[in-house]
């Protein structure tokens, strides 16, 4: 059965969780959101944010080498391990979006890769946005001596205005499920990250949302806009928001979760 076919059936969730939590919570959420997927081939659309502000490290990144502790201390940031993979990520101005799915939904990885973002590029065009796909190109090395940051440089498959990033995404799969996650830049700025890094900077390569319209963008209006992109590509007759649980979502998905503080 095309993949396609296969996410028309896929019965979908949404989770809006405006309120905003520490990092560990959103991670273990996500990771939670992953085994259930796994365990029941539903699909998941989480969109929310963090509170406080957090500073989020790859999977697989050499937290000693890459970053100064005695830094990251002195200013007090929350500070969480993702289960996926991919480079620090400050989170704090933006929509953090998650997706944990049967990887039978979207045929590859990859093919999930590109179909998110699209679906993400779709949002912010409705919004006045130019966004498009970056072309495909072989990914950054895994060299200690990378820039620190996931929004330096893109990718292929990732979402650019004017040549600019605007979205950064992970992966990790589990199993039959994958999870992929990232993070919608609305204002400020990855500064924070050069801040804390031992790692030689570049010129960044990022921009937000409310630069490149010129006014102030909210969370709330590309919340409504990424979820009308999910119903606009078929998903609409699966695609609902059970009763909010936001009290009960953690203590349901948390003891799942595998993120950990460095």
């Amino acid at each position: 059965m095309p993949s396609r076919l296969i996410e028309e059936t896929t019965r979908w969730e949404l989770l809006v969780d405006p309120g905003g939590r520490p990092g560990a919570e959103n991670m273990a959420i996500d990771a939670g959101l992953l085994a259930r997927a796994d365990r029941t081939g539903s699909a998941f659309l989480r969109l929310y944010r963090f509170q406080p502000p957090c500073l989020s490290l790859g999977r697989n990144e050499p937290a000693a080498a890459r970053y100064d502790r005695a830094a990251i201390a002195r200013r007090g940031l929350d500070v969480v391990r993702r289960p996926t993979g991919g480079r620090a990520v400050w989170h704090e101005h933006e929509v953090t979006y998650a997706v944990a799915a049967p990887l039978a939904a979207f045929g590859s990885l990859r093919n999930a890769y590109h179909t998110i973002h699209e679906r993400i590029a779709a949002a912010l065009r409705s919004l006045g946005a130019d966004a498009t796909l970056a072309p495909h190109q072989p990914p950054p090395s895994g060299r200690v001596d990378q820039p620190a940051s996931c929004f330096a440089t893109p990718v292929g498959g990732e979402v650019l205005v004017a040549g600019r990033k605007l979205v950064g995404s992970a992966q990790v799969r589990k199993r039959s499920a994958f999870l992929q996650h990232g993070s919608i830049l609305l204002a400020g700025s990855q500064g924070i990250v050069g801040t804390v890094s031992r790692m030689p900077q570049v010129a960044s390569a990022a921009t937000t949302l409310s630069a490149e319209l010129g006014r102030r963008v909210t969370w709330d209006e590309v919340v409504e806009a990424v979820v009308q992109a999910w119903r606009d590509e078929g998903t609409s007759p699966n695609l609902h928001q059970p009763p909010p649980t936001s009290t009960t979502l953690l203590s349901h998905l948390a003891p799942l979760g595998t993120a950990v503080k460095s």
